[in-house]
């Protein structure tokens, strides 16, 4: 395996864990309590197309990253440079974000385009953040790195949900909107701010070559040049083909998890707020202690146990009727959403050849961007069709493909 080359500080590790300090502000804010809530009822103006308004505008933006993430990715394995390119999504993301406190009731072309944009500079940008693993830290512990990145993530979702909360107080009333517009800009201003260390103080161990003029082609090449070896990388391929199909349905699960707790289960929108600051913190014990465990019992079969209690947990959302059972539900989910999460990029890294690691990234990447694609989509159309309970289920059989797949999947002997 992979190790670092030159000194590795534990100050380089926490740089690179802030980033996904930061990172988690646009996505608790934008992606999974605020601006889905904002959307659906302001935006969108309650309509009843909002679910598949809201599927698409994330669809397209996980569309547009699947298709340049392994070019890019290529791109950067030339030499490029990963940080280059993390400081241009970054930036896109943090001034899209901060865009969107501009969008008001009815302006839905404006609220899905900032959406997408905002999205795609936080999509792309993982390619390279998650490129850095392999440089920070040695073959036998990146699951617990990895879990401590994620676990860093959760923990600012926390305390950013904590400062946002008072401004969700007076829901979506027409007087508390302003406010509501504001934690738009907290969410963009967490990101700038908890970034720079990366930026400033990790270094990126890649040759830093002028960028080619042909980058674009540079890209292709390098992505035509792996496609052809990937009879050489079919353990790669398989986990990828798992990956998509399994992280489909979380990422789906993830985004209508606050509209299906305001419009099913009637939820205000501050006990959404707590809702999921208690997700959050469970799923900042799960990253974290099963990447403890999946450096001790392997990736795989941790991994292999977080998606049947995900199989588990989509079954009892579908029949559960109380808040209180949808509050323990949503913690349960928690710890499988941070250990799902770590554990695939720490298993990605370890099966990952050390001379494609950016590229592969790429594709991995682009793998979970795809699968995000459909099942947003078949979500929406089928909540606009039935109802949300069975556009749950709907998903389900993403996951279990996904567990099915991933069986086929090996470990290497000698982490094991």
């Amino acid at each position: 395996m992979t190790q670092p080359s030159g000194p590795v500080s534990r100050g380089h590790v926490v740089s690179w864990a802030l980033f996904d300090f930061a990172n988690t502000a646009f996505y608790v804010l934008i992606l999974t309590v605020g601006y889905p809530l904002y959307f659906k009822e302001v935006v969108a103006e309650g309509s009843k197309q909002g679910d598949l308004y809201w599927g698409a505008a994330f669809s397209i933006s996980m569309l547009i990253v699947a298709c340049f993430s392994p070019v890019l990715g290529a791109v950067a394995d030339h030499g490029a440079g990963k940080k280059r390119f993390l400081g241009v999504f970054t930036g896109l993301c943090v001034l899209a974000t901060a865009a969107l406190f501009s969008v008001e009731g009815g302006m839905l072309f404006s609220g899905i385009l900032l959406l997408v944009l905002a999205n795609i500079g936080f999509e792309a940008g993982l390619v390279f953040y998650d490129a850095f693993l392999p440089e920070i830290t040695t073959g036998r512990s990146y699951g617990r790195v990895s879990g401590y990145g994620f676990a860093m993530g959760y923990l600012g979702s926390l305390v950013t949900l904590a400062v946002a909360f008072p401004l969700y107080a007076d829901g979506f009333s027409e007087a508390n909107l302003p406010n509501v517009r504001i934690s738009f800009l907290i969410a963009a201003g967490f990101f700038l701010l908890f970034s720079l260390p990366l930026f400033l103080f990790l270094p990126d161990r890649q040759r830093v070559a002028p960028l080619p003029k042909d980058f674009i082609a540079v890209g292709f090449r390098r992505l035509v040049s792996t496609y052809n070896d990937f009879p050489r990388y079919r353990n790669v391929a398989r986990f990828l083909l798992a990956y998509f199909l399994y992280i489909d349905a979380v990422n789906t699960i993830i985004i209508f998890s606050s509209i299906f707790a305001r419009e099913t289960l009637k939820f205000e929108v501050g006990d959404i707020v707590v809702f999921f600051a208690l997700v959050q913190t469970a799923a900042l014990v799960g990253s974290a202690g099963f990447g403890i465990l999946a450096d001790h019992a392997g990736h795989k079969r941790t991994l292999s146990i977080t998606l049947v209690l995900w199989l588990i947990l989509i079954v009892l959302a579908y029949l559960v009727n109380d808040k209180n059972s949808f509050i323990l539900l949503g913690v349960l989910a928690g710890i499988a959403l941070g250990s799902s999460q770590s554990t695939s990029r720490s298993l990605m890294t370890e099966i990952t050849p050390p001379e494609k690691k950016t590229e592969f990234f790429g594709f991995y990447s682009f793998f979970g961007k795809a699968s995000a694609i459909l099942g947003p989509l078949l979500f929406g159309f089928v909540s606009s069709l039935l109802d949300q309970r069975t556009a749950i289920l709907s998903v389900g059989i993403f996951l279990l493909a996904g567990l099915l797949l991933l069986q086929r999947v090996e470990e290497p002997r000698d982490l094991m």
